[in-house]
């Protein structure tokens, strides 16, 4: 288990854990971040994330994406 800033780029993982308050936890969830779900990281800059979750591309900042936790 790993944070979803530490997956290779092209990559899907599975999401497991979504960490955070519940406000994030919450809004994560509504996008689509919810435990069994799959994400591949698009690309990376500087630790900020683009994903792709169903069929949706996503921007993450490095402080969310660290609270997604994935294998």
């Amino acid at each position: 288990m790993l944070p979803l800033i530490y997956a290779d780029k092209g990559n899907t993982v599975e999401i497991l854990k979504v960490g955070g308050s519940a406000e994030v936890k919450k809004r994560l969830e509504d996008l689509g971040f919810t435990p069994g779900e799959h994400v591949v990281v698009v690309s990376e800059a500087q630790g900020n994330l683009i994903v792709n979750i169903r069929d949706t591309r996503i921007a993450l900042n490095q402080a969310i994406a660290g609270k997604i936790m994935v294998c």
